[in-house]
């Protein structure tokens, strides 16, 4: 990670401080327990908490690293350094991985909870904004060509229900990680009994892994990552939604632009959608983490550590910048100029051809065949469009159409309430009865 791109709060809990603070915990923890079975004697868990408020020398750590070649080895050096002979007792029938995992399991629920906050602060944007412009009629468009109308509102209601679907698969996951391994080589309980292994995980926030090798399955990661992954789509979603809206044409919709900002160091006029594309890079890079973390789940055997030195990368990187593009997404949505006029103009750009629907059903149940119903539309939309003036005009003009349908049953395809009748019901269902 980078700190352009590291809040304090996420920064923190991947800082290596707080990663030694977690083996602390859990190390402690399990003494603890090991003390009331009498594997170790009581002064030795006492001992343990003697460390309990100091900082631990990260230099230090690494140090003895460089010689021992083992992480985990060097912060137990470290903390015998700390708490004296009784140290000894510390780690009994643990493995290395019982202490990383289990950590791991920590950073990541920590992670999902302030992850929690930056998709409920972006909820809380889209629903505002989505019931601000409920009736801000604009063209809907398909393929980026003009379709049916639509309204700004069902716009940021459609980007809610994914966002709150992220949402709920996020809960999911981190319900899921939360998961805590003390189980020993290869996770037999061979050497240390299952009870520190649950007193370890009450302690902690977790529960106990119900069966690990000599690692936690991988597979409760790779559902993390992906529920990752799947938000940072979304966010990837809406950004490229308000770029195209702000191109220079559409101009729909724009990123606000502050006082004294600058668009570009060559031509002055420049508002650029900076937030949005840097939006839509961050999500590339969560994203990312999707396919290594899948990767990880096949390991040899019990345990190798192909999958260590890829959680080391993917474990910050894909929570520091997903927990950075919420709360700039959460911004961006707040911030974000709707030009409603501009949504006019662009409704009514193109001679009401987006009505063109509305007519092919109108002459079917006037008594056309579906055939012919559209080769009639589509004849008259193509003069719209090639040769300009209102599509009403062209099917009044149109002797095959007049065989079938009056000008007022004409007119009646081109009422604007026609199309957004239920926009009530959509927001109903996304946002519910109240």
């Amino acid at each position: 990670m980078i700190p352009r791109y590291a809040r304090p709060a996420m920064a923190e809990i991947w800082s290596d401080q707080s990663k030694y603070r977690i083996w602390f915990e859990i190390e402690a923890h399990a003494t603890d327990r090991l003390a009331e079975l009498g594997v170790v004697p009581g002064r030795a868990a006492e001992a343990v908490w003697k460390a309990k408020d100091m900082t631990f020398d990260v230099a230090r750590i690494d140090e003895i690293e460089r010689e021992v070649k083992h992480d985990v080895i060097a912060f137990l050096t470290h903390l015998a350094e700390l708490v004296g002979e009784d140290a000894r007792f510390v780690h009994q029938g643990l493995t290395s991985s019982d202490v990383l995992d289990t950590c791991f399991a920590v950073q990541l629920t920590r992670s999902a909870d302030l992850l929690l906050e930056g998709l409920d602060r972006v909820l809380a944007a889209l629903k505002t904004r989505a019931f601000e412009h409920k009736t801000t009629v604009c063209i809907g468009r398909s393929h980026g060509i003009h379709a049916e109308p639509t309204t700004m509102g069902l716009k940021f209601a459609r980007f809610y229900a994914e966002f709150a679907r992220g949402r709920e698969r996020l809960v999911r996951a981190r319900e899921e990680i939360a998961t805590c391994a003390i189980s020993g080589a290869v996770g037999t309980f061979a050497n240390v009994d299952p009870s520190v292994e649950v007193h370890v995980a009450k302690q902690l926030g977790l529960k106990p892994e119900p069966i690990s090798t000599q690692v936690i399955p991988r597979d409760r990661h790779a559902a993390y990552f992906s529920a990752l992954g799947l938000i940072a789509s979304a966010i990837e979603n809406l950004a490229v939604e308000v770029r195209h809206l702000q191109r220079s044409e559409v101009r729909e919709a724009q990123e606000y632009f502050s006082k004294g900002q600058k668009g570009s160091s060559a031509m002055p006029h420049k508002r650029n959608p900076i937030l949005t594309e840097n939006l839509t890079g961050l999500a590339r890079l969560v994203r990312s983490a999707v396919t290594p973390a899948l990767e990880n789940v096949a390991l040899w055997h019990e345990r190798d550590i192909s999958h260590s030195s890829v959680e080391r990368g993917i474990g910050p990187d894909a929570n520091i910048h997903l927990d950075f593009a919420l709360h700039r997404t959460a911004g961006m949505v707040e911030g974000l100029i709707v030009h409603a006029d501009r949504c006019r103009e662009n409704l009514e750009a193109y001679g009401g051809i987006h009505n063109s629907q509305r007519v092919l059903l109108a002459l079917t149940q006037a008594g056309a065949s579906r055939e012919d119903g559209y080769r009639l539309v589509q004849r008259n939309g193509m003069k719209t469009w090639d040769e300009g003036g209102p599509l009403i005009e062209h099917l009044k003009a149109d002797a095959d159409v007049r065989g079938f349908l009056s000008d007022d049953q004409i007119e009646a395809c081109f009422d604007e309430a026609y199309h957004l009748k239920h926009v009530d019901t959509i927001f109903k269902r996304v946002f519910g009865a109240g």
